[in-house]
């Protein structure tokens, strides 16, 4: 969706958002927008480590039955 942006495109997007919310407020919306994807990559890391949690006892639920 982003990768046909560029360089010119994000000029003009930050042009934008500078009118529209002005100076004082565009380093704000700036940090609120980087911890909302700090807290989302970390959201997103915590359920891979639980998928891969599943699997793992999963696979090892699986080779104690094929003991049996």
């Amino acid at each position: 969706m982003f990768q046909n942006i560029g360089i010119p495109g994000l000029v003009v997007i930050l042009i934008i958002a500078l009118v529209i919310f002005g100076p004082k407020k565009l380093p704000e919306i700036g940090r609120a927008f980087g911890r909302t994807l700090t807290e989302f990559k970390g959201a997103i890391s915590d359920e891979d480590k639980q998928e891969e949690k599943k699997h793992e006892l999963s696979t090892a639920e699986k080779k104690m039955l094929d003991k049996q």
